[in-house]
């Protein structure tokens, strides 16, 4: 396995685009408010499968860093998506206290594009076969607005979190290794309060862990676990019941994956993968009050049409977060009231949608030779709910998304750890 390290400018570029990069939050293919990897150039073509043998570097980075070791070379991604949602609310009661009147009514919010941009350097003259790695990309948003109907009193929340994460992964043999990702976590939010809420920002750490086996030639499995990441946004919201400002915790959860995969069929041109992942949204600042702990499975498959052309297909079942014991605070805030209030302010992060599609294609050698491309487009099937006996929600959502991927000292194809 031919290992070399040229200096790459990669690194410096990175920084300059993510300060260009447009972030937004939509309430769009997100697991609660969490994007996972269903929004990376490769990985959003198998509805975010990628654990054990990730088809884009990014999202090692993003959940099991461990599978940097699959990436020989450099490699640099300049991607992003595009997501938006159609979220419907009906109150059929007031909620006084909230100066809430019935209404019905579509979310103005709009949809947003998400960045996934980052560079891979695999490092020489170390004990271990080392592959290092910097990304930017969004981690998770969500929200809605109705502002525009007076019966909402200003009803409307955003949230977004970005994450610059640097990672490394080391071989420790032949067939096992780790790694891990600090997550540096920049948030923005106002809400969900019904009351004087100005954006306000954030700042957050996290951290990630993983382990990829390579069971033989062609199976692969791998494991992660993140820590929690809490957000403190200081003054951020004014109750219509007081008049002094209050912070508000916001934060991800703490959370685990499994997965495995296989392109040992069809002469190695197929390659099957399947992910398990908990969300703990118990341990995460405000939303422990709005959902409850969540399973995903996701299912992921990728067919090398020709030597360049690579076809992608995936399937997503997550569970409906929603909490439905909640009691009359969110956080430490006693919301004015009480639990119908909640659940209404609840509508607002409400991701009910159990089931996801998304297909996509990778073409190598795009123009020029190491230039790769690719693309995908998804949608969450559309999905309602009643939040008590007061509120009712729906939502559905689509997302399309593309990556450019320059590869620099690429071993030859057919190699699967060349990186793909």
């Amino acid at each position: 396995m031919t290992r070399r390290h040229d200096e790459c400018p990669l690194w410096g570029i990175v920084a300059v685009i993510a300060v260009i990069a447009g972030g937004g939050s939509a309430m769009a293919q997100t697991y609660g408010i969490d994007f996972r990897n269903t929004l990376m150039p490769a990985s959003g073509g198998m509805a975010g499968t990628s654990v054990a043998a990730p088809q884009d570097f990014l999202s090692a980075i993003n959940a099991n860093p461990a599978a940097l070791t699959q990436y020989k070379g450099t490699h640099f991604t300049l991607g992003g998506a595009f997501a938006e949602a159609t979220v419907d609310l009906e109150q059929k009661a007031a909620v006084p206290l909230l100066g809430v009147a019935p209404f019905s009514a579509k979310s103005s919010t709009p949809g947003a594009i998400v960045p996934a941009i980052g560079v891979a350097q695999e490092v020489d003259g170390l004990p271990f076969p080392t592959t290092v790695g910097l990304a930017v990309l969004g981690a998770a948003g969500g929200g809605s607005s109705y502002v525009q109907v007076p019966a909402s009193n200003a009803t409307a929340s955003y949230l977004l979190l970005l994450e610059f994460a640097p990672s490394v992964a080391v071989e420790l043999t032949e067939r096992l290794s780790i790694g891990a990702t600090m997550f540096v976590g920049d948030g923005y939010a106002s809400g969900p309060f019904v009351g004087t809420s100005g954006m306000t920002n954030a700042y957050a750490l996290r951290g990630g862990f993983g382990l990829d086996y390579e069971l033989g030639d062609a199976t692969w499995i791998g494991a992660y676990y993140q820590t929690t990441q809490s957000f403190r946004f200081e003054n951020e919201a004014v109750l219509f019941s007081e008049r002094r400002p209050r912070d508000v915790d916001m934060g991800l959860p703490q959370q685990v994956g499994l997965g495995i995969a296989n392109e040992s069929l069809m002469d190695g041109r197929l390659l099957l993968a399947a992910d398990a992942l908990f969300l703990d949204w118990r341990s995460a600042a405000l939303f422990k009050s709005l959902y409850r702990g969540q399973w995903v499975m996701q299912l992921g498959t990728q067919y090398k049409a020709t030597d360049r052309v690579k076809l992608r297909l995936g399937y997503a079942l997550a569970q409906n977060p929603i909490n439905d014991a909640v009691g009359t605070r969110i956080g430490p805030i006693d919301v004015p009231g009480g639990i119908p209030a909640v659940k209404y302010l609840q509508s607002q992060f409400a991701i009910i949608n159990e089931h996801r599609m998304a297909a996509g294609i990778g073409v190598s050698d795009l123009l020029m030779r190491g230039l790769d491309f690719d693309a995908f487009a998804g949608g969450m099937f559309p999905a309602g709910d009643s939040l008590g006996s007061a509120t009712y929600v729906s939502v559905e959502s689509y997302w399309i998304g593309v990556g450019f991927t320059w590869h620099f000292d690429r071993p030859p194809a057919g190699n699967r750890r060349a990186g793909s």
